[in-house]
């Protein structure tokens, strides 16, 4: 199981984006189902419509989030279950992870779900204790 973060799917979204072609790969590999199931916390989908529409246009936005709703090996999960459970990783994170609220969602949602993986460029991933980082440390290319 692998949970999807914005700052991945931006890039894969994103041809202009500085992450773009390291995002191509571990894509394929998502939907070929090589992680199992994807995750796409309502968090991310909010932070990717909104990213979405500010850097590309409202279009575009409208479009990724039609083929992410669509797709059958992405699971859209709400977060409002998982509020406590993302505040309290907020809350006790090293000082080092620098995780924003959404980012402690995910790893909410991540240990929920038994997800070991988190497909994001952030680096703050990295420092959560039980979390791998797709693409791993050192992707660009």
């Amino acid at each position: 199981m692998i949970v999807l973060d914005t700052s991945f799917l931006v890039a894969f979204y994103n041809a202009r984006d500085t992450h773009h072609a390291a995002a191509v790969e571990p894509m394929a590999a998502i939907i070929d189902g090589n992680y199992g199931p994807a995750i796409l916390p309502e968090y991310v989908f909010l932070e990717l419509a909104t990213v979405l529409a500010a850097r590309r246009d409202l279009a575009t936005a409208i479009h990724v989030g039609d083929v992410l709703l669509s797709a059958k090996e992405i699971e859209l999960v709400a977060c409002s279950d998982l509020f406590s459970a993302a505040f309290e990783v907020f809350r006790t994170q090293p000082p080092s992870a620098g995780l924003s609220f959404a980012d402690a969602a995910i790893v909410a949602v991540a240990r929920a779900r038994g997800a070991r993986h988190i497909a994001s460029f952030d680096m703050g991933f990295a420092r959560v204790d039980g979390i791998e980082l797709v693409p791993s440390p050192g992707f660009a290319k």
